[in-house]
């Protein structure tokens, strides 16, 4: 077996923490301000009105004030734009991506070697695009989908040659920049990211993948997902995040943006294992159509804070959401996630599903909202939110809010928090298993719900980096 080999079968931890040293063809100096939008921008070679929209983010972000009166919410007080890198070009010849991983960089090609893309794209998968900090390097869709009408590209490519319904959607109607501050900074220098297309009455049977991978150390990287699915239409999208650890924090801030046509449904999932000196603060959203379908599966860890909560507006009768999230926490790690879902039609339906981990003195929180407005008659939702432990020092709390503004609705909401019990242990451990055995086994099937979601090779790599976190906090 190749050294290689041995990284990506054995070794999650030396997948994810290998650095590379940064070679660029163009990035910005430190700091958010008009001068580097427009180089950005003019780097992008954009028609104007994307560059009239990043400046009016601009303002946007700077009238805003930071996040600090949440309760509970992760301290933010070491995110300081200032000392951020907006943008990072990557060394390679073809802007919008390689066709072949054989075009790319030799450091590039081993990065995504070690994290195992060109192996899922073989495997499972109809589409892959990979970002290297600021841009996608690597773009491909089997032949049989664009056959279909299918478009997968990447976010810059999708400005040029797919201006229109770009310029239609793209920060309008479902997280436009006066959403929260960190929407606002992600359009002002909004780069890379994916749009997919599937015209109507379209099923993509195999998932869409991108991978996005910050290597520079003190960076920002800010890419947008723009996905539509027209009426009929189906398909599975899966996000896949990593970065190496710095002294330097970094800062990831994405955007997502789903349009789910009448009887359309759309799966997004994300694993995502940030560093240890990463901020994770994402906006995601989706739209909802009549009797459409929305479903978020989220595994998030690793970074120091996150602040998560995928959020979906029900604007069709009889439409629906389903939202699936775990959360793992260590030393020194404050992850904050849930799920928000606006009831803006009768008979729509949501439920929240949400499992989180904490262990040496990490903390997890649940944080929604579910709305249900006056006029949504015979909608349902039901929360669910369970807290695993691991030791006294931890903490996980629990925040729902919901508004309910109609009476013939049906809600439901369900918590539990609890350790490892030692019965438990004790029983595993009469079935032959040692105590570190038994307590993987018990987490395992604690986060069943997410995994058995997942397409194989996605719930293996989750179950890993779980062990990976749990590694030093057994026994």
């Amino acid at each position: 077996m190749s050294s290689e080999d041995h990284i990506k079968e054995t070794d999650t931890e030396a997948r994810f923490e290998f650095k590379k040293e940064q070679k660029s063809a163009f990035q910005t100096e430190k700091g958010l301000t008009e001068e580097t939008i427009r180089l950005i921008s003019e780097d992008k070679d954009e028609p104007e009105w994307m560059l009239e929209r990043r400046l009016r983010a601009l303002e946007q972000f700077k009238a805003m004030p930071m996040p600090t009166d949440w309760p509970g919410q992760p301290d933010l007080s070491e995110v300081d734009i200032d000392e951020i890198i907006p943008y990072i070009r990557p060394d390679i010849e073809t802007r919008g991506g390689a066709d072949n991983w054989e075009d790319l960089p030799e450091e590039i090609q081993d990065t995504f070697d070690k994290l195992g893309i060109p192996e899922a794209e073989k495997k499972a998968l109809s589409g892959v695009g990979a970002q290297y900090e600021s841009e996608i390097v690597y773009q491909n869709m089997q032949e049989q989908w664009e056959e279909k009408g299918v478009i997968f590209c990447d976010m810059d490519k999708a400005v040029q040659e797919h201006e229109e319904i770009v310029k239609e959607h793209f920060m309008t109607k479902c997280v436009p920049p006066s959403d929260n501050k960190f929407a606002a900074l992600h359009g002002a220098i909004w780069s890379g990211g994916s749009f997919v297309y599937v015209p109507e009455d379209v099923t993509v049977n195999m998932p869409v993948q991108a991978y996005f991978r910050m290597n520079s150390e003190g960076m920002g990287q800010f890419e947008h997902t723009l996905i539509i699915a027209e009426e009929g239409s189906e398909m599975h999208y899966i996000e896949g995040c990593s970065a190496p650890k710095y002294s330097a924090f970094n800062l990831h801030s994405g955007g997502v943006e789903v349009f789910v046509g009448e009887d359309a449904h759309v799966q997004y999932s994300t694993v995502q294992n940030w560093s240890k000196n990463t901020y994770n603060l994402n906006t995601k959203r989706a739209i909802v159509e009549e009797n459409g379908r929305m479903e978020w599966i989220s595994g998030s860890m690793g970074s120091k804070a996150t602040m998560l909560y995928p959020s979906t507006i029900l604007k069709g009768r009889g439409a629906s959401d389903n939202h699936i999230t775990i959360a793992m926490a260590g030393e020194g790690q404050d992850i904050d996630t849930g799920a928000k879902v606006y009831h803006n039609a009768p008979e729509t339906k949501s439920t929240i599903e949400s499992k989180s981990i904490a262990k040496d003195g990490g903390r997890t929180n649940y944080r929604g909202l579910v709305h249900i407005a006056d006029g949504a008659e015979d909608s349902s939702t039901a929360v669910e939110c369970d807290a695993l432990m691991f030791d006294n020092e931890s903490t996980s709390d629990t925040m729902p809010y919901m508004e309910i503004n109609e009476s013939k609705v049906d809600v439901a909401h369900e918590a539990t928090v609890g350790k490892i019990g030692d019965e438990d242990i004790f029983y595993l451990q009469s079935r032959g298993l040692d105590d570190d055995d038994a307590k993987q086994m018990i987490v395992s099937g604690f986060i069943e719900p997410i995994t058995e979601e997942l397409p194989i090779e996605y719930a293996v790599e989750l179950n890993r980096l779980v062990e990976l976190e749990m590694e030093g906090s057994l026994g």
